[in-house]
């Protein structure tokens, strides 16, 4: 063993469990002394020519010199790292540290390392060198080293490009036949691009392999019909999975073979072939021992619906992190536990692993749950309303994640972005585990296709089964900053099906403005109202009276389309009656032609009751792909894609339980036209589409960071290293807050502190007159409301006056804390916050300072770094902002220089994340210029890893 004096402290943090290439899993941790045994069983695993390519000539075994070298480190100059799976060691890394020539050296002044690595060669080509490069660098970061070294011989071409494609800063040398490389550990923007791009691979090819397997074990079938496992076997067998199926029941008798017709096994392991997924159904009790018999039989992934988890209490959490630790051990991943199971209605797969009876349509649709019951009733909506309101639907694939131990939202978002048959991602969270990183995919996935999710738990504690990270921030800001990175923010699960339909089937509106038209005036009405509520600027509705036939909507409705005016068209219809009166299906086919005619604007239907118009309209509203579509130029994104036509029923029951028949089918091409009961949730699910098509055109140029000459970043590093040295976590006082925020162009106004009538006269005649003295104890401070202020002093006798009043009304001098500021500008009066949040990451937040802020929370927020094209947006996101534009006659600010006051705080932050809070209140924002005029900056040392570390799998 190695003792205190050889090592210091084993460094746990720097374990990890990673996703390789290929979706399978390994676990990343230092090598210690006890390792002697593995590291030689791994040796002796490895092809003489990788060994050769590792140590340059032929070295067969190590010797004990050797392994006592590569297992004892100091984890400071010395350090290795191995990736393992179970207990076997399947990679290694190691770096030391070198100075001058080469030579091992010790101490920070060293700040290069050799690095070296060796993978098993059957498991060469996972990845596994890439992910133990991206923690070494990041152990290295920590431990002062800002370059490695590495020489390769020419013929390991692999290794080369291990480093080569890292995407570090490089230099290259060739020397009596070695290659040299040396790079530097700083990440680039190219070095995070790599990384990201190996992690959505990596991930997403994880949950693939979980939701397109060859091969599936059913565990926990029971003998009797009914049961958990029996319903989910035949769900599977009945939806036409094309794969292999396999039933598991360890109470089998001796000799039976099969089960409902699908081969039976009394253990995974007496299977005779592979196994790409095992659904385990069996009590908790019993899981580890499945766990393991899958782990041994090389199954891929797991989707265990069985319950007695963390949702059960402290034990049962206890019994989740170990299943999780367990399957990380075999490289296997995990959907659940408590999970309702998973679904993949392409025709190459039919995957039904869940409790859902019925296999649901095939469509572009992807649908995520945490929670069973609510993924229940989604499903069972997008069942009804594929023949009532907004006709045909279908998904793409299903999963409920149940406490989501292992694979989340932001897996299945990382699957989704690159998965060809999805075009709308539908997400119902109860809650988010790491907010930083889902923010980050969900800007990536928006700019591609939809997302549109529902928050449940917003005023609560999430599911108990569920791991959070704490966060500070209220649930407004979190789903503020989903709304900046493009997610389409709903309320009900009846909004996400709304908004998740439109935009699967219809272009995205290039603006706000709609027309309105259809044969009720007061149904036009309504829908006008609604769009005014919702920010849209529509048209006086067009009345085409209870008369109108299908060729007045036909002709209405292509000249609405036509008209450069408006953005979207929205057409009421209510039924109507007498000789003569216009057909369902006439109707639709008239609404239909016409939106073909000009297929680069949205169109939704509003209707009351008419059944026979929505099985009319439904017959072009699936959003399965259609063979034979018509194409052509279009200038407006789409995110959705024609589709064949489907029989349809009313809301609230499917085609076959209303014995309806199925509508004819509409002409190929055709678009498809959602509906819907009411209007207001039409035009709400418009109002989604028009901020979603706004925020795509926007991210196509996402602004700037701007770089400001007088900014002294190094200035402000030393100040902070100082300032840290002195202890954990501090506020600054006024003049460090004041000296760090100046190095990056921030300057905050004097304050001198008067404790006594003559101190606040000498500092008025410092500073000059008019000034201001103001009381800063904390409960008066920012309180102008509660007379604790006085300004526009212009003398010595006016100071010596307010002083003796604020002193009679407040109590003393020590109790009031008073300081004398010289007057700044009149203007508008803001404040502007930064905090790094431990889940959410650095925010930058800005309002109005006073009771708008405070009392309305009328703050607005970004996530840091800001460009200059949030900035400008930040200021205009709040409900107070007229006031910074010439409100009601007043002068306008300058908010120009507001903007840029913002982007130096964000700066800040950024650059130095040790500074976790900043508050500048109030920003008298003035017509020309601004004054800071109080400030307050927090410091506390950085995270060992941040998002610029490597990747990694949420701790167990």
């Amino acid at each position: 063993m190695q003792t205190s004096s050889d090592r210091h402290e084993y460094p746990a943090h720097w374990e990890a469990d990673v996703v390789l290439r290929d979706g399978g899993t390994a676990r990343i941790r230092p090598i210690t002394a006890d390792d002697a045994e593995r590291l030689v069983s791994f040796y002796e695993q490895v092809s003489d020519e990788s060994k050769y390519y590792r140590f340059f000539a032929p070295y067969p075994r190590l010797s004990a010199k050797d392994v006592h070298r590569f297992t004892h480190h100091d984890f400071v100059d010395r350090v290795g790292l191995a990736a393992t799976v179970g207990d076997e060691f399947i990679g290694t890394v190691r770096y030391d540290r070198i100075g001058a020539g080469g030579r091992p050296a010790t101490g920070a002044e060293a700040d290069e390392a050799e690095v070296a690595f060796l993978v098993q060669d059957a498991h060469q080509g996972r990845g596994v060198a890439s992910a133990l490069l991206e923690h070494i660098a990041a152990v290295a970061r920590e431990r002062g080293i800002r370059r490695f070294a590495a020489e390769v011989l020419p013929a390991n071409t692999k290794m080369i490009k291990v480093f080569t494609d890292a995407g570090y800063t490089q230099k290259r040398s060739f020397e009596d036949g070695v290659v040299r490389l040396e790079f530097g550990l700083e990440p680039t923007d190219r070095s995070l691009a790599v990384q990201y791009a190996r992690e959505q691979r990596a991930e997403a090819r994880s949950v693939q392999r979980l939701l397109a397997p060859g091969a599936v074990a059913v565990i926990g079938t029971g003998r009797a019909p009914g049961g958990v496992g029996r319903s989910i076997l035949g769900n599977i067998r009945d939806g036409g999975y094309t794969g292999r199926l396999y039933a598991v029941n360890g109470a089998l008798p001796e000799g039976q073979k099969e089960l409902d017709g699908v081969p039976a096994f009394r253990s995974v392991r007496d299977i005779d072939g592979p196994v790409d997924v095992a659904v385990v159904a069996v009590p908790a009790e019993r899981v580890p021992e499945v766990v393991a018999d899958c782990g041994e039989h090389d199954v891929q992934g797991l989707v265990v619906v069985s319950a007695g988890y963390a949702e059960s209490g402290p034990d049962g959490r206890e019994r989740q992190r170990a299943l999780v630790r367990q399957a990380r051990s075999y490289g296997m991943r995990i959907i659940g536990p408590s999970s309702f199971g998973v679904i993949n209605t392409s025709p190459e797969v039919r995957l039904n692993a869940s409790l859902a009876p019925d296999m649901p349509r095939a469509g572009r649709i992807g649908l995520f749950a945490q929670s069973g019951a609510i993924g229940v009733a989604l499903l069972s909506r997008l069942h009804r309303r594929g023949g009532g309101v907004t006709g045909v639907t279908g998904l793409s694939t299903f999963v409920s994640s149940g406490n989501r131990a292992d694979v989340s939202g932001n897996d299945v978002l990382q699957y989704w972005y690159e998965d060809a048959d999805t075009d709308v991602a539908l997400m119902y969270l109860e809650s988010i585990g790491n907010p930083r990183k889902f923010t980050r995919l969900a800007r990536r996935t928006a700019a591609a296709k939809p997302l549109v999710v529902v928050q449940g738990a917003r005023h609560g504690a999430g599911p108990r089964g569920h791991a959070v990270r704490a966060t500070q921030l209220p649930h407004a800001t979190v789903s503020a900053l989903l709304r900046q990175a493009g997610v389409i923010r709903v309320d009900t699960i009846t909004d996400l099906v709304d908004a998740g339909l439109l935009l699967a089937r219809q272009p995205l509106p290039a603006g706000p403005r709609v027309a309105i038209l259809g044969n009720s005036e007061s149904l036009g009405l309504l829908t006008y109202d609604a769009c005014l509520a919702e920010g849209l600027r529509p048209h006086p509705p067009q009345d085409l009276t209870t008369a109108a036939s299908a060729a007045d909507f036909h002709a209405a409705l292509s000249h609405a389309l036509a008209d450069d005016s408006s953005d979207a068209v929205v057409v009421t219809a209510i039924p109507s009656v007498g000789e003569g009166s216009v057909g369902d299906a006439a109707l639709a086919e008239a609404l239909r032609s016409a939106a073909a005619e000009q297929p680069t604007k949205p169109v939704l239907v509003v209707h009351v009751e008419l059944g026979g118009l929505a099985e009319a309209l439904s017959a072009a509203t699936s959003t399965a792909p259609q063979p034979g579509a018509a194409s052509g130029p279009d200038p407006t994104p789409r995110t959705g894609e024609r589709v064949k036509p489907r029989a349809a029923a009313d809301e609230g029951a499917p085609a076959d339980e209303k014995g309806a028949p199925a509508p004819a089918p509409p002409p190929e091409g055709t678009h498809p036209i959602p509906a819907y009961p009411a209007a207001e949730r039409a035009v709400r699910a418009l109002a989604q589409a028009v901020a979603y098509g706004q925020w795509r055109r926007d991210a196509a140029d996402p602004g700037k960071v701007p770089e400001y000459e007088d900014i002294d970043e190094r200035g402000a590093a030393a100040l902070i290293e100082g300032m840290l040295a002195r202890g954990q976590g501090l506020t600054l006082t006024t003049e460090a807050t004041c000296e760090l925020l100046a190095a990056y162009g921030v300057h905050v106004h004097r304050a001198l502190p008067a404790p006594t009538p003559d101190a606040a006269a000498e500092a008025a005649r410092t500073l000059g007159h008019p000034v201001a003295l103001k009381a800063t104890a904390p409960h008066l401070r920012h309180r102008a409301d509660l007379g604790g202020v006085r300004l526009d002093l212009a003398d010595e006798e006016q100071l010596r006056r307010a002083y003796a009043e604020l002193t009679e009304l407040f109590g003393s001098p020590e109790e009031l804390r008073p300081v004398v500021q010289r007057m700044a500008p009149r203007g508008v009066d803001t404040v502007v916050r930064a905090v790094i949040d431990p889940a959410a990451g650095a925010v930058l937040s800005f309002g109005l300072a006073g009771a708008a802020s405070q009392l309305l929370g009328d703050m607005a927020h970004r996530l840091i770094p800001v460009t200059d094209r949030d900035a400008t947006s930040l200021v205009r996101s709040i409900r107070t902002a007229p006031l910074l534009f010439g409100w009601r006659g007043s002068a306008p600010v300058d908010t120009p220089a507001l903007e840029e006051l913002m982007l130096r705080v964000s700066r800040l932050v950024h650059d130095h994340p040790e500074v976790v809070a900043v508050t500048l209140e109030p920003v008298v924002v003035a017509p020309h210029g601004i004054s800071v005029l109080g400030a307050s900056v927090r410091l506390a040392p950085p995270p060992a890893r941040d998002d610029h570390g490597p990747r990694t799998l949420p701790a167990y």
